[in-house]
């Protein structure tokens, strides 16, 4: 019998982009959206098809819903700077982000079972909202006693650190599992792939 369909692999598939490095094999194999017209070339998409996938991607990279990005944009709206800018900048200060940003997980959705499962403190204390935003100059760190677990010590050992290590907005000391927000991100150095003038004009319009 055949493999049960994955959903993130159908998921990225459909939004042209890896979600976790497993998908990234799937994506180079079948490079074009799922089921029995995927290979169709799509031709002439409305611009709000165009901006609702963006939309989409966004939402998927953080795993994060229409209503939290919806309230992030509009904060974002209303804050100074260019609001796309502004909300990318945003999203990545999100605790499960940094997480993950500081090679303590391995995916999103890793990062997002640590914080939930209460395994991550910021400033000594336990946090155990994936949506708390960090501020610069704080602290995010593995909980002593989960340090031991065999996810962290994969984790301490570099086993997800990205090729060119941390992000510069973040000072990372993987052995002690540590990592501390030095400033806001800027958008050139966050890793999400997302043209996020699109989001600001499928919110804006």
């Amino acid at each position: 019998m055949a493999n049960a369909p994955r959903p993130k692999v159908r998921r990225s598939r459909a939004l042209g982009i890896a979600l976790t490095p497993k998908c990234a094999r799937h994506l180079d194999e079948r490079p074009y959206p799922p089921g029995q017209h995927g290979r169709r070339v799509r031709r002439g998409q409305s611009d709000y098809a165009v901006r609702l996938l963006e939309k989409q991607r966004l939402r998927a990279q953080y795993d994060v819903s229409e209503k939290q990005l919806q309230r992030a944009y509009d904060a974002a709206h209303r804050a100074a700077g260019r609001t796309g800018e502004v909300l990318i900048s945003d999203l990545e200060t999100r605790l499960d982000a940094l997480v993950l940003r500081s090679g303590f997980a391995r995916t999103i959705y890793q990062a997002r079972q640590a914080v939930v499962h209460r395994h991550v403190v910021v400033d000594g204390e336990r946090v155990d909202r994936p949506s708390y935003r960090v501020r610069p100059g704080q602290v995010v760190q593995v909980a002593e006693r989960s340090r031991a677990k065999d996810p962290f010590v994969v984790a301490a050992a570099g086993a997800h650190a990205g090729e060119g290590g941390a992000p510069a907005y973040l000072k990372v000391d993987l052995p002690a599992l540590t990592a501390r927000l030095v400033r806001r991100p800027e958008r050139p150095e966050v890793p999400v792939v997302c043209d996020e003038q699109l989001v600001v004009e499928h919110y804006a319009r």
